[in-house]
């Protein structure tokens, strides 16, 4: 199983995060959205206008979510230097801010302990990108 956090929990990172819970072959460990509280985060998860409620039962307390009886911690960094990554046993982080497009930016994920990152956006460096579909 793979071991995800998403970093970003706007329109991408919460339908990053709709198909991961659902798939028998990831696990969300974490989710950084600075300035939001759990409580925010799970309604956005429970409630999306275009695709409908979830199908599924979606609760929060003081530090996380809890989705179909998965908790799944928040953390709140900007600096993804200071994430948990490695502590959390983070092998992928889905950046999904748009805010670290760049290797040299993107970087940072990996110094805190994810082994890959994948860029939900464009590079805007000479980044490899990849499009599937």
């Amino acid at each position: 199983m793979i071991k995800v956090a998403i970093n970003g929990f706007g329109r991408i990172g919460r339908l990053v995060f709709r198909a991961a819970v659902v798939s028998d072959d990831i696990e969300v460990v974490a989710i950084n959205a600075p300035d939001k509280t759990p409580a925010q985060l799970a309604y956005t998860v429970k409630y999306d206008s275009v695709h409908g409620r979830f199908n599924g039962t979606v609760e929060s307390d003081d530090s996380s979510i809890i989705v179909n009886g998965k908790r799944v911690p928040i953390v709140g960094n900007r600096n993804p230097a200071e994430l948990p990554w490695g502590e959390m046993g983070v092998e992928y982080v889905l950046e999904c801010t748009g805010a670290f497009l760049t290797t040299e930016k993107a970087q940072a994920h990996i110094d805190a302990g994810a082994q890959v990152v994948v860029l939900s956006g464009p590079s805007k460096d000479d980044t490899p990108m990849f499009v599937c579909g």
